[in-house]
């Protein structure tokens, strides 16, 4: 009996320890905090402080996870002057794995030279700690040696990076270039003096730069940042119901998870849906597309355009009844050829006579056409 009392203390005390988190009142505050900050895409550490860590006495890893879901929505967490927070400086690990393990993720095909990239960059030998800060030192006396041999050092903290990101609607290439874009930017303004390994301050800059480019560039139709989070948060949330109730969501249960009204949560799931590209493989050979199923409703349907042409071939042999010239002005006036109509004036012009006398040619040209040796050949195409 005492030992079951303390399984249910202690998974009563871990689930206090879930509540901060998972409380309707935090939930509300981050949200607040994204939309705050939507427009500048930046959040001082001294509103963090006050707003979250202080408020809800967050842990340290309750903090991380609440940094990486700011900046994974694209807004940075920065100081007074702009750089990156000690906190957000804090929640970047990397463990010495995850930086020596240089090969493509699980799945991802890769050519050749992509291939000798990853293999060439896995042989730089990572830096201490010493010869970071000599480094610095050099770039600030102007050294552009040092500058490239600070980042040779870290090109393959970037693709341990750029792994995670992998899936989220960019290639891998394109994550890692990304990334190196950070890292340049990170060699640019490292301070070594603020006690920060410079793999720790990169991340942080890399991270921002991939996060943001897979907000603009990911999608066919972009979605603004703010919008992003939103969609991978009620992503996260119906994959956490599909779990718990073993079937897919309502929107109504997903609404009530993230207090949000269900006319929203329908509007946010169309919005996450992915363009399919009409060239998508269908059957099982791969011999078909996916556009040969689909209708297009501006084509003339194959009844239409059969009937258009026998008409045609009526109205061909019709007109061939009649003189060249009626012919040819009933085919000017009715732009039979070209589907522009002419006046009366236009089409005196053409056989150099008066508007008066076209009138006339059109109006005995129609006669004969109204004859039924000739107009019963058209009636059917009345109907």
């Amino acid at each position: 009996m005492p030992k079951k009392a303390t399984t249910k203390k202690t998974t009563s005390k871990a689930k206090k320890s879930e509540g901060v988190i998972a409380s309707p009142e935090f939930k509300k505050a981050v949200t607040a905090l994204l939309k705050e900050h939507k427009a500048d895409k930046t959040v001082k550490d001294a509103q963090l402080k006050e707003d979250f860590i202080t408020k809800f006495n967050l842990k340290d890893s309750e903090l991380d996870d609440l940094i990486q879901r700011i900046e994974d929505s694209g807004i940075s967490v920065v100081d007074d002057k702009g750089e990156p927070s000690e906190y957000a400086l804090k929640a970047q690990k990397m463990s010495k794995e995850e930086l020596d393990d240089t090969k493509a993720p699980a799945g991802v095909k890769i050519n050749d030279p992509v291939r000798m990239y990853l293999k060439e960059i896995g042989r730089v030998q990572l830096l201490t700690a010493d010869e970071e800060v000599e480094l610095a030192l050099r770039i600030e006396n102007g050294d552009e040696r040092a500058k490239q041999e600070l980042a040779e050092a870290n090109l393959r903290l970037v693709v341990s990076i750029a792994k995670r990101y992998v899936g989220r609607g960019m290639q891998f290439l394109d994550l890692i270039q990304e990334g190196n874009m950070g890292l340049m930017k990170a060699v640019e303004k490292f301070d070594y003096r603020k006690g920060f390994k410079f793999s720790t301050y990169a991340t942080w800059w890399i991270r921002q730069a991939i996060t943001r480019a897979i907000a603009d560039q990911a999608r066919t139709i972009r979605i603004p940042v703010h919008m992003v989070e939103t969609i991978n948060k009620l992503i996260r949330i119906q994959r956490q119901l599909l779990q718990d109730l073993g079937r897919e969501p309502m929107p109504e249960e997903i609404g009530a998870e993230m207090d949000m009204p269900t006319e929203k949560v329908r509007e946010i799931l169309k919005i996450a849906q992915e363009p399919v590209s009409l060239e998508t493989p269908i059957g099982e050979e791969d011999d078909s597309h996916l556009g040969d199923f689909i209708e297009d409703q501006d084509a003339t349907s194959p009844a239409d355009h059969a009937a258009y042409e026998l008409l045609k071939e009526q109205l061909e042999g019709v007109l061939d009844t009649l003189t060249d010239r009626e012919e040819n002005v009933l085919r000017l006036r009715f732009g039979l050829d070209d589907g522009r109509t002419r006046t009366l004036e236009e089409v005196g012009k053409v056989f150099g006579v008066t508007r008066e006398r076209i009138r006339q040619i059109e109006a005995k040209a129609l006669r004969k056409l109204r004859h039924p040796s000739r107009s019963k050949q058209l009636k059917d195409f009345l109907e």
